[in-house]
């Protein structure tokens, strides 16, 4: 009788007890499957993942960001996750840090942004005119570039630990030509970085494959689960969000 007891408690214990879960934002103009390798790697690291897809052309960031949050918070409610932890590519860290200017998340955890566009890009600011690239961006690509109007620079300094995975490899050297170096095609590593950040990694992976090259992969569990990254080129600073855990 007291093994039949203490094997009920025992699978009560287990499913009310889950992983830390991680949501995966990819960035403009991709979909879900381009975090499928850093997906498969979380899971086989015991983190509870929800991918997030999204129509990054159809919409502001605004509407983006009020659209997929919440969803994706709840799948990882539902799974009674202690922690929810982030790890985004590109805008997909606009879209969290645009979020969080209106609400919280109490359980927010650790946050891996991978090339993201913090400060805007040079890029947006170049193109944007140009005909044909509102049609294959969109509304949000519209909204990265770096003047005081453009997303990026109107939010708020981060407050949550936050670790960020630069490039700084071309494979596009026409777009490098509008960025200053060292740059991933995209944008440049001085623009991924923003004020509250807990730490900088360098990798030499340009911006379309961050998220999917084992350099990135292997930093971003690293950070999930040290608050740090490793290497010559990472760098820790003082966040407060460190400061105050």
């Amino acid at each position: 009788m007291r093994i039949v007891f203490g094997t009920i408690l025992l699978l009560l214990s287990f499913n009310s007890v889950s992983s830390d879960c991680v949501v995966l934002l990819h960035g403009l103009a991709r979909s879900a499957g381009a975090m499928e390798n850093m997906q498969q790697a979380l899971d086989k690291a015991g983190y509870y993942t929800v991918n997030v897809d999204y129509p990054s052309r159809k919409h502001s960031i605004e509407v983006l960001a009020a659209q997929v949050m919440p969803p994706a918070l709840a799948q990882c409610r539902e799974n009674n996750s202690e922690k929810i932890h982030f790890v985004t590519h590109s805008m997909g860290g606009i879209l969290l840090r645009q979020y969080l200017q209106a609400n919280t998340i109490d359980v927010l955890g650790r946050v891996v942004m991978m090339g993201p566009p913090n400060q805007g890009s040079q890029v947006v600011d170049n193109l944007k005119d140009v005909p044909g690239f509102q049609a294959f961006n969109g509304p949000a690509g519209m909204q990265l570039g770096t003047t005081a109007q453009d997303v990026p620079r109107q939010l708020a300094d981060v407050s949550f630990e936050l670790g960020v995975v630069a490039g700084t490899r071309s494979i596009n050297l026409i777009l490098s030509t509008m960025l200053p170096n060292p740059d991933d095609g995209k944008l440049s590593v001085e623009n991924t970085k923003v004020k509250g950040m807990c730490a900088l990694v360098t990798i030499a992976v340009s911006h379309p494959y961050l998220m999917k090259r084992q350099k990135g992969i292997s930093q971003a569990l690293h950070f999930l689960q040290h608050g740090r990254f490793t290497g010559d080129t990472a760098q820790q600073f003082g966040c407060p969000a460190q400061q105050q855990s």
